[in-house]
């Protein structure tokens, strides 16, 4: 019996994803709109010649993967201890990582600079380091919830007794089965938590506006107050930047040990042919 197609299920697909990219499609052509009577790409040339578009891209980008591995370092071993010896104690550490949804980054950010500030017995924010310190270190809080769930699932799919039974019997310690069996294995919910916290951090303001730091969110913020073209051809920018960024950690997560990153072209023997 030949099967229908599915109308209302492809119907309701093209209704959400119209409410993706129909912003976008317009966003993309109000930014070529900045000549007047034609169409052009000014706004992205004005954005590419701002030295201040680079400074903060970079500082940016640079915060977000040294957020993305913190947090790895911290949720990965303790959400793996926590399903292997305190299994009781997984439903607390799971609502100590929703927490940062409950508590807006602006109160983070206050209890940042009174905790660390320059009358404090840790005086971070009175020095640059420290202060990016801080911030680094919000993106990990604010990034906790997605990463710590990520980690988790990927966490309940695979056997960790026996997988830490297998390499404890082989010789290896707690630290080297985490490191070389467990993260292996975890990989691909790394990669979906990390997606997330790059997303946050590479767009977040209310952080690094108060803590005074030149990211990408406050200059993004700044430049649509007295602009109008240039923000629409920035978000776009960032857009693809973000996603751009993203496949290039599936890259690298997904490539095996001693992989080679183009197929090697072999030529075919030449066909005799008999007369």
């Amino acid at each position: 019996m030949k099967k229908s197609f599915p109308v209302v299920p492809v119907l309701t697909a093209l209704f959400a994803a119209s409410f993706f990219v129909v912003p976008l499609i317009a966003t993309f052509y109000f930014s070529l709109k900045m000549t007047r009577g034609e169409l052009g790409f000014a706004a992205y040339a004005s954005v590419f010649n701002s030295a201040e578009f680079l400074t903060t891209i970079t500082y940016s980008t640079i915060a977000s993967l040294v957020a993305i591995l913190i947090g790895a370092v911290i949720i990965v071993p303790t959400a793996y201890w926590v399903r292997l010896k305190v299994p009781r104690l997984r439903p607390v550490v799971e609502f100590i990582s929703l927490l940062p949804l409950v508590v807006p980054p602006v109160v983070l950010v206050f209890g940042y600079i009174r905790l660390f500030g320059s009358n404090s017995w840790l005086p971070l924010t009175t020095t640059t380091a420290g202060t990016d310190m801080l911030l680094v270190l919000g993106y990990v809080v604010l990034s906790m919830p997605y990463m710590f769930r990520a980690v988790d699932n990927g966490l309940a799919v695979i056997d960790i007794a026996t997988l830490t039974e297998a390499a404890e019997s082989l010789g290896a310690s707690r630290l080297r089965t985490i490191a070389t069996v467990i993260f292996p294995n975890v990989r691909a919910a790394i990669i979906s938590g990390a997606f997330l916290t790059f997303s946050i951090s590479l767009g977040e303001f209310v952080l690094a506006s108060l803590l005074n730091r030149p990211a990408f969110g406050p200059y993004l913020v700044q430049l649509g107050q007295d602009r109008a073209y240039e923000p629409a051809a920035l978000a776009i920018m960032s857009f693809g930047f973000t996603w751009g960024c993203m496949v290039l950690m599936q890259v690298f997560a997904t490539r095996k040990p001693g992989q080679r990153w183009f197929p090697r072209l072999t030529s075919r023997p030449a066909q005799r042919t008999t007369a």
